[in-house]
């Protein structure tokens, strides 16, 4: 795998039993201890995730609010410095040519956050659309991000941060600059678990550092590092959705069940808007919904569904639930068959297995 990319923190891998693999061109780790422990340990305590493989892009420029308006499906008009926003990208036809985090630094300066695998794909997509006074560069040679999440993140990086109460950093809210233990850091609140957490982008150079801190502040609390395999099946549990699964440049953000990040009424065009006003209007063909297993079996992405012999769409996500110890899993099928209950047949090796549609998400976190 010597031809793979890595993040600031592979060195640290080993040290902790990271098993690496193959993720979108990146190395990196599927698990640490074992996917069931890391889960767990999201979902009672915290865990780290290392993420650094995401693309960081700034964009700057008197222009860049306009510009953002017609690239992105959300109202970028309704951030105020020192908020993010999930977002979406979409192609002519509607389809998603990525989603993203959007963090408002200033006036007229922001910060995407895009998917690994779609970092240059992206940063061609938003050259080719660039107008007016608009810059855009990637930071992601230089940048580090790490993701605290769980029920304690907070109780455990507040030891860290001095400076700020985190207790009021509400929800997509963000913090430049923050100082943990000598380490400058920019801290926000999104997640990608379905649980309470933090991020920490810092420079590459004191990733180890911040990873090692972290860690050791943690460690009466039981915070463990965890991979992409608890990244996984925690973000599947909360329906969250992962692009190349959920999404793709074939699945509009309204059929993959986040038209919330789609604001059609915003008054600025975007790119995608005429064919997904032509969805909404027409109704939607096909949608994402949750299926559970009646009989024995595990959905896996990519498994055909069937309703009385005809194929209506396939499976896109699908495991073991490790909190709900059921089969489950999401799938993109014909909306006509598409209400709770209904039953429908996925194929599992060759043999068509009972299953049904169920309301999602399947875990949802207890507000405090």
């Amino acid at each position: 795998m010597s031809d793979l990319k890595r993040t600031p923190l592979f060195e640290v891998y080993c040290e902790y039993g990271g098993k690496t693999i193959d993720f979108g061109g990146w190395e990196l780790p599927v698990q640490f201890s074992s996917i069931k422990e890391e889960h767990e340990a999201v979902r009672m305590r915290a865990g780290l995730f290392d993420v650094s493989h995401m693309g960081e892009v700034e964009v700057k420029g008197v222009d860049s609010l306009k510009y953002l308006q017609k690239m992105m499906t959300n109202d970028i008009a309704k951030l105020a410095n020192g908020s993010a926003q999930y977002t979406v990208m979409c192609n002519e036809n509607g389809g998603t040519v990525d989603d993203l985090l959007v963090y408002k630094l200033e006036d007229d300066h922001y910060l995407l956050v895009v998917n690994a695998s779609n970092i240059e794909k992206d940063y061609k997509w938003l050259e080719e659309h660039l107008e007016g006074d608009v810059s855009i560069d990637i930071l992601s040679e230089t940048t580090a991000q790490l993701a605290l999440q769980g029920p304690l993140a907070q109780q455990v990086l507040q030891k860290l941060v001095r400076s700020i109460d985190l207790e009021q950093m509400g929800s997509f809210k963000f913090q430049q600059q923050a100082d943990l233990n000598g380490i400058t850091a920019l801290i926000s609140r999104t997640g990608y678990t379905g649980e309470d957490g933090f991020e920490l982008y810092c420079h590459a150079k004191d990733a180890v550092a911040l990873w090692r801190l972290i860690l050791a502040a943690g460690k009466e609390e039981g915070v463990i590092p965890c991979g992409l395999g608890a990244r996984d099946t925690l973000r599947f549990e909360a329906n969250l959705a992962l692009y190349g699964q959920e999404l793709s440049p074939e699945i509009s953000p309204l059929e993959a069940g986040i038209g919330f990040a789609v604001k059609l009424s915003k008054a600025a065009d975007f790119i995608g808007k005429p064919a997904l006003l032509k969805q909404k209007e027409q109704g939607l063909a096909r949608k994402i919904v949750g299926v559970e297993m009646i009989d024995r079996g595990i959905p896996r992405h990519g498994y055909p569904v069937y309703k009385g012999g005809q194929k209506i769409g396939e499976v896109t996500t699908g495991t073991q639930s490790p909190s709900l110890k059921r089969n489950i899993g999401l799938a993109l099928i014909s909306t006509e068959f598409s209400e709770l209950d209904t039953e429908v047949e996925i194929e599992i090796r060759g043999k068509r297995l009972k299953a049904k549609v169920v309301s999602t998400p399947f875990y949802k976190r207890e507000k405090q």
